[in-house]
């Protein structure tokens, strides 16, 4: 949101850009008019007010130039007060062109902010909307008066309608608005709502880690998040996000991996964090490199045992060893037998979290490269209020562990 001070930058910009506008004026005045108008363009607002001195109109166009002019003057010096007096005088003289009025009553809302009279203010912007005016400079206005007046809720019921607008039309949300809203819904603790808008966030920016280290965080908060499931997968998107930087974030990341048990990913987590320079140097070198030697064996001693295990699951009674069996095939690159894997423990049933499991297939899918349709239709098919949904969500937002 705008500070006071660039908001009062911008309005100055606004009412000085209008003293440009022509007008019909009686010959009476238009010399010291043009005069006084070329001075406020220059600056020279005390000049400019000077050269007024005494001028008087005949009727109401010299009226509204006169005060135009003495508005912008007065505005340019910093006496709001007198500035407001002067372009409410220009209004309601009914000599606004059109194409002007919406950016007159926009000044006017603006100075009001500035004077912190908000329920003026807001009438200024309601006037400037009812005469056509959608700038980005009003918006800021609007945001402003609302924020600083605390009426959150009206600012979150503004910034959500621009966004279902947006999204309703195919556009991405604007990401001002996004983090407006998301800013309301903090002041009126609409905590579902603001977990809603960080994930938009992700969702239509995923290049700012930020945003994505953020969610990462509040998910788990969120009602019904079966964080026990799916803490491995925060810390999978974590790292693919850039959101995972610290060695015991590394350490923790690996593992669980060894437990689940993954452990060529595992193998591929320390390499990444002794690539980076986060492993293997300081009070925790010798820790991690054990953690290293233990993952290269595991890693190896699954290898050797994967045939015979394949084999047991094909061979169990439920689908869930195939969708274990298959994740780890995965997770060694070998994307196509582990997608067939995962696909034949889906079509065997008796799975214990069937969305789980479609959600592992999408991942996998993802993954691959070449079936990367495949895995976002699988992922947006992922349903359920404990978190498998939200995963799946994030998994397409960010492009999986690219």
């Amino acid at each position: 949101m705008k500070t006071t001070r660039l908001l009062a930058a911008l309005l100055l910009a606004a009412g000085l850009a209008q003293v440009q506008v022509a007008h019909a004026v009686s010959a009476a005045i238009a010399k010291p008019l043009k005069e006084a108008s070329d001075l406020a363009r220059a600056s020279k607002f005390k000049e400019a007010l000077a050269k007024l001195n005494g001028v008087s109109g005949s009727g109401p166009d010299d009226t509204y130039m006169l005060a135009r002019i003495r508005g912008a003057a007065y505005q340019g010096m910093g006496d709001n007060g007198a500035a407001a007096q002067q372009l409410e005088a220009a209004f309601a003289t009914g000599k606004v062109p059109g194409a002007e009025a919406g950016r007159l009553a926009e000044t006017l809302a603006g100075i009001y902010a500035q004077r912190k009279e908000n329920a003026k203010a807001m009438q200024w912007v309601e006037k400037a909307k009812a005469a056509g005016d959608n700038s980005a400079g009003l918006r800021q206005i609007q945001d402003y008066v609302q924020g600083s007046s605390g009426d959150y809720g009206q600012v979150a019921r503004e910034n959500a309608a621009k966004i279902q607008a947006a999204e309703s039309a195919g556009r991405r949300p604007d990401e001002d608005d996004l983090l407006r809203l998301a800013d309301a819904y903090r002041h009126t603790n609409n905590k579902a709502g603001d977990l809603t808008v960080k994930e938009k966030l992700v969702t239509y920016y995923p290049s700012n880690k930020q945003y994505a280290g953020i969610y990462l965080s509040d998910l788990p908060g969120k009602s019904g998040f079966a964080q026990s499931r799916y803490s491995l997968d925060l810390l999978r998107l974590r790292l693919s996000s850039g959101n995972l930087t610290a060695a015991s974030d590394y350490m923790e990341l690996s593992q669980q991996l060894l437990t689940t048990p993954l452990p060529a990913e595992a193998k591929s987590v320390v390499d990444k964090a002794y690539t980076a320079g986060v492993f293997g140097t300081g009070a925790e070198a010798a820790r991690q490199q054990r953690l290293r030697d233990l993952v290269n064996k595991s890693a190896a001693d699954s290898a050797a045992s994967l045939a015979k295990r394949t084999a047991d699951a094909k061979a169990g009674k439920t689908g869930d060893d195939l969708v274990a069996i298959g994740v780890e095939y995965a997770s060694m690159g070998k994307y196509d037998e582990g997608i067939d894997l995962i696909q034949q423990g889906i079509a065997k049933d008796n799975l214990k979290h069937p969305e789980d499991a479609k959600l592992r297939l999408g991942i996998a899918q993802l993954q691959s490269g070449k079936a990367k349709a495949a895995g976002v239709k699988t992922l947006r098919s992922v349903q359920g209020a404990d978190g498998a949904s939200d995963v799946a969500r994030l998994y397409i937002a960010l492009g999986a562990a690219s």
